[in-house]
């Protein structure tokens, strides 16, 4: 599939939830091609609160969500972003009532086959970050699948971070650290934040530089806490579901106005 031209993204003229296509061709001119954010991160949060505005149940909002989330995957590629990890199911959520996780977990299935050739197609190869002991077996083998048939892509690297929580994959790094302390492998005097970040379950991902959180709530509830030491954040108030194009270029653009420091003068 040959690549969009930045500019050929912003020709159509359908209206996007808060923006029109006007809107959406003014802010692609704002985005500064040469300063894109190597990875952005979203906690794609509001489903319910989209659903219940709706007067729809639940998992019609897990499942227009789970569209989005295809939706914005294919526009993050055409713009040229090459990492994008999406907060799918945190390890908190199995506290939710058993109906809507089972729910969840089949919507996952059914997205991973539905969804499956166009996302080979598309050249996304998706990696899925967080426990896999506690998942059901058809969602582990959907996993496995996907996985497996998007290794060889290349275009964009997609992490589904699902069961996951940042407490608990540095829990977990730090538990396969000290194992190799005790049998001599490393010296824990020696132990680097480059080895703690080998050990993650995002080993080999550039950090994020932006983390998007729709929703309007201010906390990053559990997500990538080693890795967005130094990521932009910012927050919208537009719930998962109706999150547009335009949200996307407009969180670049703040991403793109901020100076990152890192620390220094």
């Amino acid at each position: 599939m040959i690549r969009k031209t930045f500019s050929r993204l912003f020709q159509g003229r359908e209206r996007h939830y808060g923006h029109s296509a006007k809107d959406i061709r003014f802010l692609g001119t704002q985005v500064d091609q040469t300063k894109l954010p190597l990875h952005v991160a979203i906690i794609m949060d509001g489903n319910g609160r989209w659903a219940k505005r709706k007067g729809l149940p639940r998992p019609a909002g897990h499942e227009a969500g789970g569209r989005k989330a295809e939706e914005m995957v294919k526009f993050a590629r055409d713009l040229g972003i090459r990492h994008m990890t999406l907060y799918v199911f945190s390890t908190e959520n199995w506290r939710r009532p058993k109906d809507e996780v089972d729910g969840l977990m089949n919507l996952l299935v059914e997205m991973f086959e539905k969804r499956l050739k166009n996302l080979v197609d598309y050249g996304a190869k998706i990696r899925v970050i967080g426990r896999r002991d506690r998942l059901p077996q058809d969602v582990l083998h959907a996993i496995i699948n996907v996985e497996d048939r998007t290794s060889a892509n290349a275009e964009m690297f997609v992490n589904l971070a699902i069961d996951y929580g940042g407490r608990e994959e540095i829990t977990r790094a730090v538990g396969e650290l000290a194992k190799k302390a005790v049998l001599g492998e490393i010296k824990p005097e020696a132990i680097s934040e480059e080895d703690v970040s080998a050990h993650l379950y995002t080993a080999g991902v550039p950090d994020p530089d932006l983390i998007i959180r729709t929703g309007g709530e201010m906390r990053v509830s559990n997500f990538l806490i080693w890795q967005s030491a130094y990521a932009e954040l910012v927050v919208t108030p537009v719930l998962w579901p109706d999150f547009s194009k335009g949200d996307l270029l407009s969180a670049i653009v703040e991403y793109q106005r901020r100076e990152r420091r890192f620390g220094g003068l």
